[in-house]
């Protein structure tokens, strides 16, 4: 079992920054992807970013390429989310996810774990 808990959400005007933190205890070693979502009111939810834990590679949305970076720090198992010039549209509750055996990671179904999510708002 592997357990997550999000936290950095807040209000922030268009072109602000914000970092998210997703704790992870447990069996994090098991996962070899972390990955953060988003879902917007009245939307799907959507891949941001994600981390192969053991390859270190990265993926990003075309929305958020350039803007957010995605890092994970082993030694305390939290992985986080660097959010640049944000826009309102990046307005979502954002949740982070781990698999055991992802091979592609905008698929929510690949996902064993889950966070209860943090809520981010951009205003204009």
């Amino acid at each position: 079992q592997v357990q997550l808990v999000e936290s950095g959400g807040g209000s922030v005007q268009a072109g602000g920054s914000l970092t998210l933190s997703c704790a992870a205890s447990g069996h994090t070693g098991s996962a070899n992807a972390m990955t953060w979502f988003r879902q917007a009111p009245g939307k799907e939810r959507e891949g941001v970013a994600s981390i192969y834990t053991r390859t270190t590679l990265t993926y990003y949305a075309e929305s958020v390429k350039g803007r957010f970076t995605i890092s994970q720090n082993s030694a305390n198992n939290t992985l986080t989310l660097r959010m640049n010039s944000l826009k309102p549209e990046d307005t979502a509750t954002y949740y982070c996810a781990a698999g055991v055996s992802v091979w592609k990671w905008l698929a929510e179904g690949q996902y064993n774990y889950w966070g209860q999510g943090t809520q981010v708002t951009v205003s204009s």
